[in-house]
Protein backbone atom coordinates (compact mmCIF):
# COMPACT_ATOMS: atom_id res chain seq x y z
CA UNK A 1 0.00 0.00 0.00
CA UNK A 2 1.54 3.36 -1.08
CA UNK A 3 1.70 6.00 1.68
CA UNK A 4 -0.24 9.18 1.74
CA UNK A 5 3.08 11.04 0.49
CA UNK A 6 3.27 9.16 -2.47
CA UNK A 7 -0.11 8.95 -3.33
CA UNK A 8 -1.01 12.84 -3.24
CA UNK A 9 2.74 14.05 -4.13
CA UNK A 10 2.19 16.08 -1.27
CA UNK A 11 4.39 15.91 2.41
CA UNK A 12 2.03 14.38 5.42
CA UNK A 13 3.60 17.49 7.54
CA UNK A 14 2.65 20.96 7.37
CA UNK A 15 6.13 22.29 7.87
CA UNK A 16 7.75 20.57 5.30
CA UNK A 17 4.91 21.67 3.07
CA UNK A 18 6.73 22.90 -0.65
CA UNK A 19 3.95 25.70 -0.92
CA UNK A 20 5.65 29.12 0.08
CA UNK A 21 3.64 31.45 2.48
CA UNK A 22 3.12 35.33 0.98
CA UNK A 23 6.05 36.03 3.97
CA UNK A 24 8.57 33.13 2.99
CA UNK A 25 8.76 34.60 -0.58
CA UNK A 26 9.59 37.62 0.51
CA UNK A 27 12.40 36.05 1.58
CA UNK A 28 12.82 38.06 4.66
CA UNK A 29 12.61 35.63 7.25
CA UNK A 30 14.95 33.32 5.83
CA UNK A 31 17.56 35.89 5.30
CA UNK A 32 17.51 36.65 8.77
CA UNK A 33 17.80 32.66 9.86
CA UNK A 34 20.46 32.85 7.47
CA UNK A 35 22.45 35.37 9.18
CA UNK A 36 21.15 34.42 12.48
CA UNK A 37 23.30 30.79 11.82
CA UNK A 38 26.40 32.60 10.41
CA UNK A 39 26.43 34.78 13.37
CA UNK A 40 26.00 32.26 16.12
CA UNK A 41 28.90 30.11 14.31
CA UNK A 42 31.31 33.49 13.77
CA UNK A 43 30.97 34.39 18.06
CA UNK A 44 30.87 30.26 18.73
CA UNK A 45 33.88 30.13 17.32
CA UNK A 46 35.18 33.22 18.58
CA UNK A 47 34.47 32.49 21.77
CA UNK A 48 36.24 29.11 21.65
CA UNK A 49 39.25 30.74 20.12
CA UNK A 50 39.20 32.60 23.34
CA UNK A 51 39.23 30.22 25.90
CA UNK A 52 41.94 28.70 24.18
CA UNK A 53 44.55 31.34 23.84
CA UNK A 54 43.44 33.75 26.56
CA UNK A 55 42.47 31.83 29.21
CA UNK A 56 44.33 28.02 28.30
CA UNK A 57 41.56 25.99 28.08
CA UNK A 58 43.07 23.05 26.09
CA UNK A 59 39.76 21.37 25.21
CA UNK A 60 38.42 24.71 23.42
CA UNK A 61 39.68 24.28 19.86
CA UNK A 62 37.91 26.86 16.93
CA UNK A 63 37.21 26.00 13.37
CA UNK A 64 41.06 27.24 12.20
CA UNK A 65 41.05 29.17 8.56
CA UNK A 66 44.35 28.59 6.43
CA UNK A 67 45.59 31.69 4.77
CA UNK A 68 46.01 29.63 1.32
CA UNK A 69 48.34 29.90 -0.53
CA UNK A 70 50.49 31.92 2.15
CA UNK A 71 49.88 29.12 4.57
CA UNK A 72 49.04 25.15 3.80
CA UNK A 73 47.91 22.20 5.41
CA UNK A 74 50.45 19.42 5.54
CA UNK A 75 49.34 17.02 2.97
CA UNK A 76 49.24 13.08 3.21
CA UNK A 77 52.12 11.15 1.13
CA UNK A 78 49.75 9.31 -0.26
CA UNK A 79 48.20 11.95 -2.25
CA UNK A 80 47.96 11.78 -6.02
CA UNK A 81 49.49 15.11 -7.25
CA UNK A 82 50.99 16.10 -10.93
CA UNK A 83 52.66 12.71 -13.01
CA UNK A 84 56.24 12.63 -13.45
CA UNK A 85 58.22 9.94 -15.05
CA UNK A 86 60.98 8.15 -13.14
CA UNK A 87 64.89 8.42 -14.28
CA UNK A 88 67.14 5.76 -15.03
CA UNK A 89 71.12 6.52 -13.65
CA UNK A 90 71.63 7.72 -17.51
CA UNK A 91 68.66 9.89 -17.51
CA UNK A 92 66.51 8.42 -19.34
CA UNK A 93 62.84 7.29 -18.60
CA UNK A 94 62.38 3.82 -16.83
CA UNK A 95 59.24 3.40 -18.98
CA UNK A 96 59.41 0.51 -21.14
CA UNK A 97 56.46 1.55 -23.71
CA UNK A 98 54.45 -1.16 -22.48
CA UNK A 99 51.14 0.45 -23.01
CA UNK A 100 49.79 -0.95 -19.35
CA UNK A 101 49.28 2.68 -18.49
CA UNK A 102 47.59 3.51 -21.44
CA UNK A 103 45.73 0.44 -21.58
CA UNK A 104 44.20 1.07 -17.96
CA UNK A 105 43.34 4.49 -18.11
CA UNK A 106 39.55 4.67 -17.78
CA UNK A 107 40.09 8.44 -19.02
CA UNK A 108 42.26 8.22 -22.35
CA UNK A 109 44.88 10.45 -21.34
CA UNK A 110 47.70 9.27 -21.70
CA UNK A 111 49.40 8.67 -25.21
CA UNK A 112 52.53 6.50 -25.81
CA UNK A 113 54.53 5.87 -29.14
CA UNK A 114 57.13 3.30 -28.45
CA UNK A 115 60.68 3.03 -30.34
CA UNK A 116 64.10 1.20 -29.96
CA UNK A 117 66.18 1.50 -27.20
CA UNK A 118 69.99 2.04 -27.82
CA UNK A 119 70.68 -0.51 -25.18
CA UNK A 120 70.25 -4.15 -26.51
CA UNK A 121 69.51 -5.39 -22.92
CA UNK A 122 66.10 -3.15 -22.67
CA UNK A 123 63.62 -3.61 -25.16
CA UNK A 124 61.44 -0.31 -25.92
CA UNK A 125 61.38 2.99 -24.78
CA UNK A 126 58.44 5.83 -25.36
CA UNK A 127 59.74 8.57 -28.13
CA UNK A 128 56.26 9.78 -26.99
CA UNK A 129 54.61 10.03 -23.65
CA UNK A 130 51.90 11.93 -23.10
CA UNK A 131 49.45 12.94 -21.04
CA UNK A 132 46.45 15.07 -21.07
CA UNK A 133 45.40 16.51 -17.65
CA UNK A 134 42.26 18.04 -18.79
CA UNK A 135 41.02 14.27 -19.43
CA UNK A 136 43.01 12.98 -16.36
CA UNK A 137 40.65 11.72 -13.03
CA UNK A 138 43.81 11.34 -10.96
CA UNK A 139 42.64 7.96 -10.08
CA UNK A 140 46.15 6.49 -9.83
CA UNK A 141 45.77 3.39 -11.82
CA UNK A 142 48.54 3.84 -13.90
CA UNK A 143 51.08 3.85 -11.37
CA UNK A 144 49.52 1.17 -10.26
CA UNK A 145 49.13 -0.92 -13.71
CA UNK A 146 52.98 0.00 -14.62
CA UNK A 147 55.56 -2.92 -14.03
CA UNK A 148 58.87 -0.77 -13.96
CA UNK A 149 57.18 1.67 -11.25
CA UNK A 150 57.92 3.89 -13.97
CA UNK A 151 55.05 6.49 -13.13
CA UNK A 152 54.42 8.13 -10.10
CA UNK A 153 52.19 10.58 -8.56
CA UNK A 154 54.12 12.31 -5.77
CA UNK A 155 54.96 14.96 -6.93
CA UNK A 156 52.69 16.92 -5.11
CA UNK A 157 52.66 20.12 -7.52
CA UNK A 158 48.38 20.48 -7.36
CA UNK A 159 48.63 23.97 -9.05
CA UNK A 160 48.72 23.81 -12.80
CA UNK A 161 46.21 25.30 -15.35
CA UNK A 162 45.77 26.68 -19.02
CA UNK A 163 44.10 28.81 -21.48
CA UNK A 164 43.83 26.01 -23.51
CA UNK A 165 43.32 22.59 -23.97
CA UNK A 166 46.69 21.86 -25.43
CA UNK A 167 48.29 23.27 -22.84
CA UNK A 168 46.75 20.59 -20.32
CA UNK A 169 49.15 18.09 -22.52
CA UNK A 170 52.36 17.59 -20.57
CA UNK A 171 54.90 15.86 -22.70
CA UNK A 172 57.57 13.50 -22.05
CA UNK A 173 60.11 15.79 -20.93
CA UNK A 174 58.27 17.75 -18.80
CA UNK A 175 57.48 14.69 -16.78
CA UNK A 176 61.07 13.90 -16.94
CA UNK A 177 61.54 17.15 -15.30
CA UNK A 178 60.07 16.89 -12.29
CA UNK A 179 61.58 15.78 -8.57
CA UNK A 180 59.58 13.84 -6.00
CA UNK A 181 57.67 16.20 -3.02
CA UNK A 182 59.46 17.09 -0.07
CA UNK A 183 59.14 15.78 3.30
CA UNK A 184 56.10 18.15 4.25
CA UNK A 185 54.39 17.44 0.97
CA UNK A 186 55.32 20.24 -0.56
CA UNK A 187 56.59 20.52 -4.56
CA UNK A 188 60.42 20.47 -4.89
CA UNK A 189 60.06 21.31 -8.67
CA UNK A 190 58.85 24.58 -10.19
CA UNK A 191 55.06 24.04 -11.55
CA UNK A 192 55.54 23.27 -15.31
CA UNK A 193 54.52 26.34 -17.49
CA UNK A 194 52.54 25.38 -20.50
CA UNK A 195 53.60 26.58 -23.54
CA UNK A 196 50.52 28.85 -24.42
CA UNK A 197 50.91 30.67 -20.73
CA UNK A 198 54.07 33.18 -19.82
CA UNK A 199 55.39 33.15 -16.27
CA UNK A 200 53.65 35.93 -13.68
CA UNK A 201 56.49 38.06 -13.92
CA UNK A 202 56.97 38.41 -17.41
CA UNK A 203 53.47 39.41 -18.01
CA UNK A 204 53.86 42.20 -15.14
CA UNK A 205 56.64 43.41 -16.80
Amino acid sequence: MASPYQASNTPTDARHSSKLSLLQRFYVVEVLLGLALTARHFFVNMWRHTLHTVFGVKGAHGAVTIQYPDERRPYSPRLRSLHRLVRREDGSPRCVACMMCETVCPAHCIYIVASEHPNPDIEKVPARFDIDLGKCVFCGFCVEACPEDAIRMDTGILEFASFSREGMIYTKEMLLALEPARADGGPASPVPIPADRRPVLELRS
